[in-house]
């Protein structure tokens, strides 16, 4: 585990950033990119985490902050080109969960909006958060077989994030919010 005793280096004052393999690449490159997409989403989740505290949803906490590490880990694996961390045993793990929670719900029967309450809107963030990650990786690995775990976790926890919003509005006892078709002001 690397120590850090000073946190600027001046390295980046040109416009590039050091890589887990020790090699340097522009700060706007895709790798860099989908590295910072995947810090979002790892502070969104954490948000989520903190926010879910306040009601009682059993082993979600525990589940979302296992997420966390492993989008800390997929973040890693980007940063050493050819490096793999994240794999099947990790997407097994997330549709796990994400059966176990969907079991609970009925049939999803019209489109939901993000909303319902602070901490579901807080979901639908880390979701769509997720989904631009997902992007990300996407278009890195376009001419690469490289992340395929990665970008099969990443999809797997958007949906995931998705179901969540729909469990904590049953679990706390909040309307879905659904979507209405326009029928005019």
């Amino acid at each position: 585990m690397p120590r850090l005793s000073r946190i600027y280096t001046r390295t980046g004052d040109d416009g590039t950033t050091g890589l887990g393999d020790g090699s340097r690449t522009p700060k706007d490159s895709p790798r860099v990119e989908t590295i910072g997409d995947l810090d979002e989403l790892n502070s969104v989740v954490g948000l989520v985490i903190e926010r879910a505290q306040t009601v009682d949803l059993g082993t979600t906490v525990h589940f979302l902050r296992w997420c966390q590490h492993r989008i800390f880990d997929l973040g890693g694996e980007i940063s050493i080109p050819g490096h793999t961390i994240v794999n099947d045993t990790h997407v097994t793990a997330v549709e796990t969960e994400l059966d176990r929670i969907n079991a609970e719900l009925p049939p999803l029967a019209n489109f939901i909006l993000p909303g319902g309450s602070e901490l579901i809107a807080t979901i639908h963030i880390a979701r769509s958060t997720c989904r631009r990650a997902e992007r990300r990786i996407v278009a890195l690995t376009r001419s690469s077989t490289d992340h395929r775990a990665g970008l099969g976790f990443i999809n797997r926890l958007s949906d995931y994030l998705f179901v969540l919003g729909r469990y904590v509005a049953a679990q706390t006892g909040v309307d879905e919010v659904l979507w209405e078709q326009d029928s005019g002001p």
